[in-house]
């Protein structure tokens, strides 16, 4: 059979649902192990063989965790996308190992994403690349100034924060997700809501 057919039956029958919730941005999401778990039953039933790798590259100035996403059938044919994710040279409250980690997850969901055709694009955690952004060009455009009334990363920290019993578990969400945003004296005032 030809593996293109094959990916298309795999494509039309995926349903990947949102079970993630990112509690502090307050919008749910999909992981790179959601759309394995959905993918693989219809990976078997349509007779194609799935993997994904991934390695750390390093381009320009930075390094880049850059995973493949592989399907091929029982006749050998192949398909591949891939997908890239920027490590940040560090996180507040990450090891190297977590960094690298955490850009691995996210380069591999979206080589999984080109390769089923998930659309992330009305996914809030499309918009917020938590700092792995993939190789772009470079621009001269600056960003625009923050909307009068618009809050700021650190002020729904705060907010989400003040609504959490666990403050020192919501401090390390806070951290994960948005850490490299903050200098240290935000971080000062974050802490000061654990006590």
């Amino acid at each position: 059979m030809d593996i293109y057919k094959q990916l298309r039956s795999v494509q039309a029958e995926l349903k990947a649902p949102k079970s993630q919730y990112n509690a502090f941005g307050k919008y749910k999401y999909r992981n790179a192990e959601d759309i394995l778990e959905a993918v693989k039953p219809l990976c078997v039933k349509h007779g194609i063989t799935l993997t994904v790798s991934d390695e750390v590259i390093f381009m320009g100035d930075r390094f880049y965790v850059k995973a493949e996403v592989i399907v091929v059938n029982d006749s050998g044919e192949m398909v591949n996308t891939i997908g890239y994710a920027r490590e940040e040279e560090s996180k507040k409250g990450m090891d190297g190992s977590q960094v690298t980690g955490a850009s691995s997850s996210y380069a591999r969901k979206y080589a999984l994403n080109g390769m089923f055709c998930i659309d992330d694009t009305k996914d809030s955690d499309s918009t917020n690349d938590h700092g792995k952004s993939a190789p772009a060009s470079k621009s001269s455009s600056k960003p625009s100034p923050k909307a009068e009334g618009e809050k700021t990363t650190l002020d729904k920290a705060i907010e989400y924060m003040k609504g959490e019993k666990d403050r020192q578990k919501a401090y390390e969400t806070v951290m994960k997700h948005y850490g490299e945003e903050f200098d240290e004296k935000a971080i000062a005032i974050l802490k000061k809501f654990i006590r």
